[in-house]
């Protein structure tokens, strides 16, 4: 009877259990590095209060675990069927973006939609990433079972992948980076024979020098931030290079993020300072959302830090569990999709902020305060819990490991 009453208790948290807890964990304990952090864009910044932007982030986790809880009762094969139309509404997006986007938060590049009539803003290259994701992994899900033309890969699979890396460059050249990176893994987990792999990855490195060279030398490029990406990369190579202790004051002023941040690190040692005890937070640009891992190692020590990677590591691991005991295909190569942009991002926020690699703006999944980034991690975050409810259906119709190639490919 007990255990009737456990199950029923829980049934609203359709998927897998441990996936749900951590979420719900990370989520509840967002708040307090938001609340203490965003206290720098009420002073420093002038930008609204403390408590607006803490009910904000508490207003968007509510509304991506709702949403994360409604993409649970749609079947992810819908998600995949629809992906192609969602995909071209987002590079449809991304177009107008470029030429009618603009800044928010002192930002200094133009990644936000307005939509019309209202004051909200959002990203359409988040959204335009994980649908670009979702069509790879049907695409390639669907046409497995026969050696496909070059041209059909040039079109339906390499073209989608530039066009949105295209799109998405001028103005966000990191999240452009990580989508050739989470492409070419989603294309090796899909089985694409390696030498289109090759091939696509030799033209991306041609295209990307391409790129570069036309914006650093001429005016083709208007409004790029090329310049601003190779002033990182060089001033982070001058930093591994001098010590932080170097009289050079231009390499200090251009390495100021990093060097608050190191410092707040370096100030919570063990234990932290405390919850909202952070004194360097007022000092470090972004800390509400690119630098708030600064900030929670500041505040809550090595200790915390640890605890909340252990979270992140329990996330992963449950991901990895769940596609390797999904029958479909598609299933599975879809939640270890899923699962590499959210480790991607997770990697790129920590190394940032611990001076492994050059500064670059990508949120901490499930805690920096931003919209946009939010609810696109909680999506990710419903597909794959989604797909873990349906192991156990897939089990009793006897879609089991003897299931055929072309029984698997039906369901996508």
């Amino acid at each position: 009877m007990d255990e009737q009453n456990t199950e029923s208790r829980f049934e609203f948290l359709k998927g897998d259990k441990v996936l749900w807890m951590v979420i719900l964990v990370i989520s509840i304990f967002s708040i307090f590095p938001v609340y203490s952090a965003s206290s720098n864009l009420e002073y420093i910044v002038n930008n609204g209060t403390t408590t607006g932007h803490v009910i904000k982030h508490m207003f968007f986790v509510v509304l991506g675990l709702a949403i994360m809880r409604l993409v649970g009762t749609i079947k992810y094969e819908y998600i995949g069927k629809l992906s192609s139309i969602l995909l071209g509404l987002m590079i449809i997006l991304l177009v107008v973006t470029m030429f009618t986007g603009q800044t928010i938060d002192g930002a200094s590049a133009s990644r936000w939609l307005k939509i019309p009539g209202t004051p909200i803003s959002f990203q359409p290259s988040s959204f335009a990433f994980l649908m670009l994701i979702i069509y790879l992994c049907r695409y390639l899900t669907k046409k497995i079972t026969r050696e496909r033309l070059p041209i059909e890969n040039i079109m339906y699979i390499f073209g989608p992948i530039l066009l949105v890396f295209v799109l998405v460059a001028k103005d966000n050249g990191s999240t452009a980076l990580m989508i050739l990176m989470v492409s070419v893994v989603v294309l090796v987990i899909g089985q694409l024979h390696w030498k289109y792999i090759a091939g696509f990855i030799s033209a991306s490195f041609v295209a990307i020098v391409f790129f570069l060279l036309i914006a650093l030398n001429t005016n083709m490029i208007g409004g790029n931030r090329v310049h601003t990406w190779m002033s990182r990369v060089e001033t982070f190579t001058s930093s591994k290079a001098k010590s932080a202790d170097s009289d050079d004051e231009s390499i200090k002023a251009k390495n100021y993020q990093v060097m608050q941040a190191k410092a707040a690190i370096v100030h919570g040692g063990i234990t932290g300072m405390g919850p909202g005890k952070s004194a360097l937070k007022q000092m470090l640009p972004q800390s509400a959302s690119d630098f708030i891992f600064a900030v929670i190692v500041e505040e809550y020590g090595v200790i915390g830090a640890a605890f909340l990677i252990s979270l992140y590591l329990i996330m992963m691991i449950r991901i990895v569990m769940i596609a390797s005991k999904m029958p479909a295909f598609f299933g599975s190569l879809l939640v270890l999709s899923l699962g590499v942009m959210i480790f991607i991002q997770l990697s790129v926020n920590i190394a940032v902020a611990i001076n492994l690699i050059p500064v670059t703006g990508q949120p901490l999944p499930l805690i920096s305060y931003g919209g946009t980034s939010m609810l696109v991690t909680y999506l990710q975050l419903g597909i794959i819990l989604n797909i873990s409810s349906r192991i156990q259906i897939y089990d009793e119709e006897g879609m089991g490991k003897k299931q055929s190639i072309a029984e698997i490919n039906d369901i996508a």
